[in-house]
């Protein structure tokens, strides 16, 4: 796996490509918050053997540039909908984790014609009548929480602060200790993997944005214009998300759909790589053969 670069609006793009297939669509493999290309470094070269598989850095993200933007959604669909169109030149199944996960759904409802498939693990992004995590209805005292806690990260000083605090090694180790169930997976090379872009120019002013920019529509509403395979790979021991419940709120939306549950947290890609690897290549062979 080799690093390189993609010149996108003015700004560079790191992204990684690896193997080759024109039999089946390729794929592309998009972190989730504060990860990175490198979150997939056991995924990429198992998959490869099979597929054409490329991992892009989302803006603002891993070795990806940093620059003093708003970041939204729509920011990202249009990264990655250039991406496909400009580098890999042909439909893809769009592999998100987390917020990689958001972000793939957004680029399925809006950009349709450059998706083949998606694969959603963890996937982040709020239903009309939940949290953005899927886990509980809002009530008013909830609602009103989350906008205090938005206008207090819109000021800089709380903002940096709070940065300062979450990039601390240590605070990374305890965070990733809490959503995965295999501990031994936590090592130290993944902490300094997470640690890093957070040294970057710029990152601190990703973070504030990130969690003051308004939410973008719901997973509902982009289900529902969504025609492409869709699996979900439900890391069951997550404790950011009820995993059941909202495995049940994807189905309720959305029929054309396979899943898969793991003994695993946040991360499945992460704690059981090969399980994951052969749940997508399993899929990809029942839908696209």
């Amino acid at each position: 796996m080799t690093s390189q670069y993609w010149h996108w609006q003015g700004q560079n793009i790191h992204y990684i490509k690896e193997g080759q297939n024109p039999d089946y669509p390729p794929l592309l493999l998009i972190h989730g918050f504060g990860a990175s290309t490198d979150h997939w470094r056991k995924n990429i070269i198992e998959l490869g053997q099979e597929l054409e598989v490329w991992a892009i850095d989302l803006l603002g993200f891993g070795r990806s540039a940093k620059p003093n933007w708003q970041y939204t959604p729509d920011l990202w669909r249009d990264q990655l909908s250039h991406f496909i169109k400009d580098q890999i030149g042909r439909p893809t199944i769009l592999v998100g984790n987390s917020l990689g996960g958001y972000a793939s759904l957004v680029v399925a409802h809006h950009e349709p014609d450059r998706v083949a498939g998606v694969a959603l693990l963890n996937s982040a992004g709020a239903f009309t009548d939940t949290t953005p995590l899927g886990s509980k209805p809002q009530n008013q005292v909830t609602k009103l929480f989350r906008s205090a806690i938005q206008s207090l990260l819109k000021q800089p000083l709380v903002s940096y602060g709070l940065f300062q605090f979450v990039r601390q090694k240590s605070q990374i180790r305890k965070t990733l200790k809490q959503v995965y169930l295999d501990q031994s997976a936590v090592t130290d090379r993944l902490v300094e993997e997470i640690y890093r872009p957070s040294c970057d120019q710029g990152a601190a002013q990703v973070f504030a944005s990130v969690f003051s920019t308004p939410q973008g529509k719901t997973v509902d509403q982009l289900l529902k214009d969504i025609t492409c395979p869709l699996l979900t790979i439900w890391g069951e021991g997550d404790p950011w998300m009820n995993c059941k419940a909202r495995s049940a709120k994807f189905r309720n939306y959305y029929s054309n759909i396979s899943e898969v549950f793991l003994k695993a947290g946040h991360c499945p890609h992460d704690e059981k790589p090969h399980e994951v690897n052969q749940a997508i290549l399993s899929w990809i062979k029942e839908k696209f053969s």
